[in-house]
């Protein structure tokens, strides 16, 4: 006599938490631009980058791409319930300030926008000067 067992796994459903106040992380790179929204403490709550809203190759390093890279980003962080974020900036793409404006186009308030753009200072000694 066979015996089946017909035990399911019981998924439970998952519960997104309301995050009123975030941080949007926003690395400009010359090739690329890449949003991130994180909770206060550091964890992840959704992002998007410009090769993933569509664009490739050199369309990928517009102000327009970060733009809609930007819009994508909020479209994936909306059952949080977002109202209010911290935007910190690191890079000198081109993309910088349209980022910024795809967020702020989309109705979500703007608390403070950082600079985090890292500065060299000192660094490696240079190569010595060529004599010929």
């Amino acid at each position: 006599m066979v015996t089946t067992n017909n035990t399911t796994k019981v998924r439970k459903k998952k519960i997104k938490r309301t995050v009123p106040k975030a941080r949007v992380c926003i690395h400009a790179g010359e090739n690329n631009t890449i949003v991130t929204f994180t909770d206060l403490d550091g964890n992840k709550l959704g992002g998007s980058s410009c090769g993933g809203a569509g664009f490739r190759g050199t369309r990928k390093s517009t102000p327009y791409a970060a733009k809609v890279t930007a819009e994508k980003a909020v479209e994936s962080i909306q059952g949080y319930g977002i109202e209010s974020v911290q935007v910190e900036v690191k890079g000198l793409g081109p993309g910088r300030e349209q980022a910024i404006r795809g967020i702020q186009g989309t109705g979500i308030d703007l608390d403070a926008i950082i600079d985090r753009t890292p500065i060299a200072h000192g660094g490696c000694r240079p190569k010595r000067r060529r004599r010929v």
